[in-house]
């Protein structure tokens, strides 16, 4: 007998075809991307997408569906026949069976449904409060480390599968009754509906919440602990607000069939070839796979994190050459270029940018040539020319200087309140960043623009037309399907928008974090760009970051005062991308016949109970940690949390306007907005004029946004990342291609998993345990890189 845990994909055609799948579909949406919808960032949540120097969101790459992939176009049913025959679409009749007008959507998504399917139930709960809390407890904990790794939605529907099955054979299936209610530990077989519902739960809010920046800076930096109530009460203002927005924008962002919502395909894929093929062979399983690479990689991250430090980084031109500055500067990692610097530690390439078996090989060479343009050529060019004066400053870094290169003392400048001090700063002097650090900004200005342009080029047409249809197109088959469960009712969105935005007046007025005016400003931007940037994200899977909007606004509304440029970003900018993943998984509800209302609340309980670990895991570190955020109390660096200190200064305490204007040495990276306005439409036009050469493959919102992550992202990782990825995604997925599409999931899975494990395993071991000092146990041998620029050759003064 066949264990029925088991699962493979590409051994029996002829299943996919009976349970309404098209193989080839299957295959194209697996080779492309394993992302799910639960992996897109969950509401204000750090992610593994790309983002602008303060770590907030930017595009997500393409899924494969593009203007040149004529078989992926979303193109709906027209009144006229032989436009529909062109586009391989047939009007409905009577003898055909209803289904999506849209060819993406009808090879991907079934067209029926069992409304007596249940899906809340005991072993949602269960494995959805279990799930949370190790992905909260896990991605929190590595939020502070320097390899920053994080488990997502793909980990959830692996283990959840086998373990919903398990407990379907185990529990009993007595019934109870409860004030009338009758409920069982064990209502049946284990099924898809339950299966998704424990990945939205474990994923709405799995990640590190953008609050958390926030409480950590005012706590490690400006030295003004927010507290552990009036934090949580602020991480949960700014985590649900995002519902009410997603509640109401569901009648054009969820019901229309023309709101695609590209990331929810993959997801509905994948679920419902962990449910709908049951034959699967002899072959090792994927669920073995996937225990196989953890106990590896938990076996294995012992060495790198512990024994062998150094194999974490081997950077090749500072053991050539250790003190020649240059060389350290092109070879380091963390404050240096990354060339010719590998690694061992699985930790480091996939704790950034995520894993690279999760990610499109044309995507990874958009990206990696990104890099390349900015970190190798751009960057060394304006550093060693010490354009802006930052040859006395490391060449990469996040951190803040003086004209003389030595670290700028933001107390020095700042009020007893931790506003910016007029006079005491035009004493102290001006801050200077380093060349890459301001440049990345001028670079996030162009990614702006150019993803605006790039959609409009690419997608307009279809945007416009789909929202037309939108608003007028029948229901389709979906929405029908979904009239059979009761509909949340808007008032209840209504009352947590009421309660979340008088608890975050009371707490920004209460705790001094911004005027109650300012709320409101904030919360503006969600409520008017919700809808129309989330019709962009729906058909284009493309969501343009308002981030540098909403820092523009209150920094010039409220110059001076770091905290609140902070707090009106969240509640501004990250309130709408909250609502906008929420709607995701809302569609994903729709696609799968999810009852409404169980949505509601398994992402309503998934964040709340998420929130409360995670705040709880911050405060632990911040309060145990020796050094936490500084070189010092390595691992524990805080990169990430490091540049968001610094974006807060920049554009909070000294503001726009002094940072870009006209008597700024920075004033000219605000001409890359118009630059990025441009790129695309030579691009397109090339694509256009020779649609099947290389130029399909370019896509240069992804490839400007790597530019957003670095910092803080080490510029080593990038390239081991790369690597990584054209051994798995290009050579095993050529040559193995079946290997690849049985095991490369788990494969990922397995060693994230394992490695995530093993490092909170060892920091509970070896807390207090060092090791003896010798060439091994140094992670860092590019001594020179973070100490100085290439004109002093020295430390900079103190």
């Amino acid at each position: 007998m066949h264990d029925p845990i088991d699962n493979d994909i590409e051994e029996h055609p002829l299943r996919y075809k009976e349970n309404g799948i098209d193989e080839t579909e299957i295959s194209g949406i697996l080779s492309t991307h394993f992302n799910t919808a639960s992996e897109t960032p969950s509401p204000g949540v750090r992610s593994k997408k790309l983002s602008f120097p303060d770590s907030d969101a930017t595009p997500a790459p393409d899924y494969g569906i593009s203007p040149d992939k004529e078989s992926m176009e979303l193109t709906p049913l027209s009144g006229d026949d032989s436009m529909n025959e062109k586009h391989g679409l047939k009007q409905q009749t009577d003898d055909v069976e209803e289904d999506s007008p849209y060819e993406v959507v009808r090879h991907s998504v079934s067209n029926k449904d069992d409304p007596s399917m249940y899906s809340l139930t005991f072993r949602v709960w269960l494995l959805g409060i279990i799930f949370t809390g190790v992905l909260s407890f896990v991605n929190q904990f590595f939020f502070y480390r320097q390899n920053q790794l994080s488990l997502g939605g793909s980990v959830v529907q692996l283990l959840a599968f086998p373990a919903g099955y398990v407990l379907s054979r185990v529990l009993p299936t007595r019934k109870f009754t409860t004030f009338g209610w009758v409920w069982t530990l064990n209502p049946g077989p284990f099924n898809i509906k339950e299966h998704v519902l424990i990945s939205i739960f474990a994923t709405a809010s799995s990640g590190s919440p953008y609050a958390i920046d926030v409480v950590t800076i005012k706590k490690i930096w400006y030295k003004s602990d927010l507290g552990f109530v009036a934090s949580l009460l602020f991480i949960l203002t700014s985590q649900i607000m995002g519902y009410s927005f997603a509640g109401l924008a569901r009648k054009f962002l969820v019901y229309p069939a023309a709101m695609i919502w590209p990331a929810s395909l993959i997801s509905v894929t994948l679920f419902r070839t962990f449910h709908e093929i049951q034959d699967f062979g002899g072959k090792m399983s994927r669920t073995k796979m996937f225990w196989i690479c953890f106990i590896g990689s938990f076996l294995w991250y012992f060495v790198p994190n512990f024994l062998i430090p150094a194999l974490s980084y081997i950077a090749l031109l500072c053991y050539m050459a250790p003190n020649n500055v240059i060389a350290n500067q092109l070879g380091d990692s963390y404050n240096g270029l990354g060339i010719l610097n590998f690694t061992l530690d699985w930790s480091t390439i996939s704790s950034n940018m995520g894993s690279p078996i999760a990610y499109p090989w044309a995507m990874a060479c958009n990206l990696f040539a990104g890099f390349v343009v900015v970190m190798w050529i751009i960057t060394p060019i304006g550093y060693y020319s010490n354009t802006w004066g930052t040859g006395n400053m490391p060449i990469y870094t996040a951190h803040l200087y003086r004209t003389n290169g030595s670290a700028y003392d933001i107390h020095e400048i700042m009020t007893s309140d931790q506003h910016l001090d007029e006079a005491k700063y035009a004493e102290y002097g001006p801050v200077r960043m380093s060349f890459q650090f301001a440049i990345s900004y001028g670079i996030g200005f162009a990614a702006i623009m150019t993803l605006l342009v790039y959609i409009g080029l690419h997608y307009g047409p279809e945007i416009y037309q789909q929202l037309r249809q939108s608003r007028s197109i029948n229901e389709d088959v979906h929405l029908k399907l979904m009239r059979h469960y009761e509909e949340v009712p808007h008032w209840w969105y209504i009352v947590l928008f009421v309660i979340t935005f008088a608890t975050s007046i009371a707490i920004c007025e209460i705790y001094h974090m911004m005027p109650w005016y300012w709320v409101v400003v904030a919360t503006l931007v969600p409520l008017v760009f919700t809808i129309p940037i989330g019709i962009i994200q729906a058909v284009s899977n493309q969501q343009p970051g308002l981030n540098v909007i909403t820092e523009f606004i209150i920094g010039y509304g409220m110059p001076g005062n770091p905290i609140a440029n902070v707090t009106f970003k969240v509640y501004g900018y990250i309130t709408m991308t909250q609502a906008l993943n929420l709607v995701s998984d809302l569609k994903l509800g729709h696609y799968m016949k999810i009852p409404p209302r169980n949505m509601f609340v398994v992402q309503l309980a998934g964040t709340i109970l998420a929130s409360f670990i995670e705040l709880g895991v911050a405060y632990w570190l911040m309060n145990t940690v020796a050094n936490i955020c500084t070189p010092e109390g390595y691992p524990f660096t805080c990169i990430s949390a490091n540049t968001f200190y610094s974006a807060s200064v920049l554009w909070g305490l000294i503001g726009p306007g002094k940072l870009f204007g006209t008597s700024s040495p920075y004033h000219p990276v605000l001409y890359l907005f118009f630059v990025g306005a441009v790129l695309p439409v030579p691009v397109w036009y090339m694509q256009r004029k020779y649609p099947n050469s290389f130029w399909r493959h370019i896509n240069l919102p992804v490839a400007i946004s790597i530019a957003g992550a670095m910092p803080p992202m080490p510029a080593a990782s990038i390239v081991n990342w790369f690597i990584a990825c054209f051994v798995f995604n290009y050579i095993i997925h050529k040559y193995r291609n079946t290997w690849w599409q049985r095991y490369a999931f788990s494969l990922s899975a397995g060693l994230d998993s394992g490695v995530a494990i093993s490092g909170i395993v060892q920091f509970g071991i070896f807390t207090k345990a060092k090791m003896p000092q010798w060439w091994g146990a140094d992670a860092d041998h590019c001594k020179l890189a973070p100490t100085g620029g290439f004109l002093n050759r020295v430390s900079p003064p103190a």
